[in-house]
């Protein structure tokens, strides 16, 4: 036993000094995202962030957390890292804005089965695009190398935000009312969901690669379905200085058609009209060489609207006009009904 040679947690797989290595490489990332209240650098145990409640009458705390899902595959396909982060930070600032809270920390969790630093550098320069898109400081986060848990070059991504909101002006959706109007804010293609779909229909039905290029887009696929969700946090702030915005959706999966009555009280309708709005190349493939009923189509992915916003009708035409000023595309895609039957809110679709 004495001539063993001395193992080290290098030899399990597990590299101490690349992750040092990355710590390094990340730390002008993490410092580009700072606001005012980070009151420590990275390295620490846990992030300190001053809340400054004297700001609000009755400071209210809204978290979210969530993940890529299977868009990383096409991180993983492309050999390209640097825009999932963006991702990462849209699916969970884009879940507590729409309760009216700004933004102000997140935190990153990054597992892998063996570090690369430069790649999981540009990771993290996606987080940090992503958080400066948001206004938010990234304050932490968690490197876990996890040998023969992931394969080879893979990694998985989680990210967990904490933002505030003054009690009187959460937005729950309990004041929309009939005739309010419906404005459905532009996506950037799929965003993050549907993307199990996706690769079904492109890659093994019709059997592209990431590299293909088709006549209904002006980029290969894979650049296509690797373009990052967009973060629509500052442009709400914007609105909610000046408008009466009564109730907010970000359409991620469930599409429309579940997401929207998630943010209406009992007993309304949206009224979708589903030609207010021009569907994005990428989406009419997918229907068209998947041959995916309409009705999939707006229950598994946004087909081409990010967030829907519900104002009152004497506002949207300002609304619309600032949103223009913003370099927001958007359109006014529906209205709220009354139920026919009483009971939980609905969407249709005419």
């Amino acid at each position: 036993m004495s001539d063993q040679k001395k193992m080290t947690y290098k030899d399990a797989g597990v590299d101490i000094d690349a992750g040092n290595r990355f710590v390094q490489l990340i730390k002008p990332l993490v410092k580009a995202t700072s606001r005012p209240e980070v009151l420590t650098d990275i390295g620490g145990f846990g992030g300190l962030f001053s809340l400054h409640a004297d700001k609000y009458q009755k400071p209210t705390l809204v978290a979210s957390t969530d993940g890529v899902g299977t868009k990383l595959k096409l991180a993983f396909m492309m050999d390209k890292h640097d825009t999932v982060g963006i991702d990462l930070v849209a699916m969970c600032v884009n879940d507590i804005v729409v309760q009216g809270a700004e933004p102000l920390f997140f935190l990153d969790y990054m597992a892998t089965g063996k570090l690369a630093p430069e790649k999981a550098q540009d990771v993290v320069k996606g987080i940090s695009d992503g958080c400066i898109q948001a206004g938010c400081a990234l304050i932490g986060g968690e490197t876990a190398e996890m040998p023969g848990f992931y394969g080879e070059g893979e990694y998985d991504l989680a990210g967990f935000t904490v933002g505030i909101v003054d009690n009187a002006s959460i937005i729950d959706g309990s004041t929309i009312t009939v005739g309010d109007r419906l404005i459905g804010l532009a996506s950037s293609g799929l965003h993050s969901n549907g993307y199990s779909l996706a690769r079904k229909v492109l890659f093994d039905n019709l059997g592209l690669s990431a590299d293909s290029q088709v006549e209904e887009l002006d980029k290969t696929i894979g650049e296509e379905l690797l373009t990052p969700t967009r973060i629509y946090v500052k442009t709400i702030l914007n609105l909610l200085r000046d408008f009466q915005i009564k109730g907010m959706a970000h359409i991620t999966g469930g599409g429309l058609v579940e997401n929207v009555p998630r943010m209406m009280p009992k007993n309304c309708q949206a009224i979708i009209r589903k030609d207010s709005w021009p569907k994005p190349p990428i989406f009419e493939l997918l229907r068209k060489a998947g041959n995916i009923d309409e009705e999939e189509m707006y229950r598994t992915l946004n087909y081409g609207i990010g967030m829907v916003l519900v104002a009152p009708e004497a506002e949207a035409e300002e609304i619309m006009m600032r949103l223009s000023g913003l370099k927001e595309e958007a359109f006014i895609i529906g209205e709220i009904a009354k139920s026919a039957e009483e009971g939980e809110p609905t969407v249709t679709l005419v």
